[in-house]
């Protein structure tokens, strides 16, 4: 398939199992976290989705390409088998470290459980980069990373958040999930311009984009993918599209699930958005 035309998508957890079909005409693919499928046996409404021509694209949260350490091969292995099963089209992850420690540190090998912003500076660059390289050698599709929701700013930083990116994408060639929703995030938390950001990443870099509600609560933004995408949301979703439509949107729900008409209705909100920018349904 494609990728330069992915659609319109949603997230595939097994508590919309039963929505994603009555979806399925306002659907065009889903994104499934990498690590909670087995290769082996994938659930039977995936397998239904591949055998509808339906494209599924993994989405791994535990590689860690941002660690100081290599990939863990053992990790990329997974992640490939996953891709290979699925038949995906690409797959992607985020632009994070996980863990820290291990025996070129002399340290026990710590995990975070959460996904830590790398510190924006040229050193952390240079071993972002060669941990991407060596991702792309190792699996059968494109890679494409996000940018995540950051619990902290680093000091003494020496890019912004959107210079990052591109240099990451300039650099090797990787795609690019923009989640709006992690942009907001960061504003509302951290002071950062969204759309500074969105105006330094390169369009032709965009693989999809990840669109999400969240909740703030006492001047703080939670991501918890557990409500209706807000309106600054939506307004960052058609900065971005006013620049350059997006091969494909993505719709994530982790939470509170709501019915099949409920989640139809944001469906429709961002194909609105889409039509209100030149895309197409």
């Amino acid at each position: 398939m494609r990728t330069d035309h992915l659609g319109m998508g949603l997230g595939w957890r097994p508590q919309l199992a039963d929505a994603i079909p009555r979806l399925r005409p306002a659907l065009d693919w889903v994104e499934v976290v990498a690590e909670a499928i087995d290769p082996t046996r994938l659930p039977a409404p995936l397998k239904q989705l591949r055998a509808h021509g339906t494209p599924v694209v993994p989405h791994g949260v535990g590689l860690g390409l941002g660690d100081a350490a290599r990939p863990d091969l053992a990790r990329l292995a997974a992640l490939a088998a996953r891709a290979e099963a699925l038949d995906a089209p690409l797959v992607s992850e985020h632009l994070a470290f996980v863990r820290a420690g291990g025996p070129l540190t002399g340290t026990p090998r710590m995990e975070a459980g959460h996904l830590l912003p790398v510190p924006r500076t040229r050193d952390a660059l240079d071993v972002v980069c060669a941990n991407i390289r060596l991702a792309q050698q190792f699996l059968p599709v494109p890679l494409a990373l996000e940018n995540i929701a950051a619990c902290l700013a680093w000091p003494h930083e020496e890019f912004s958040e959107g210079r990052f990116l591109a240099e990451v994408a300039e650099r090797t060639g990787v795609r690019l999930v923009v989640d709006v929703a992690n942009l907001h995030t960061n504003h509302v938390n951290l002071g950062q311009d969204p759309v500074r950001t969105l105006a330094e990443i390169p369009p032709e870099a965009i693989a999809y984009v990840h669109i999400a509600g969240g909740v703030e609560e006492d001047g703080i933004w939670y991501d918890t993918h557990a409500h209706p995408v807000p309106p600054p949301v939506l307004d960052l979703l058609a900065e971005l599209c006013a620049r350059s439509v997006p091969p494909g949107i993505l719709l994530e729900r982790d939470a509170d699930f709501p019915a099949a008409a409920e989640l139809g209705a944001e469906l429709a909100a961002v194909r609105a958005v889409l039509r209100g920018n030149g895309g197409h349904d």
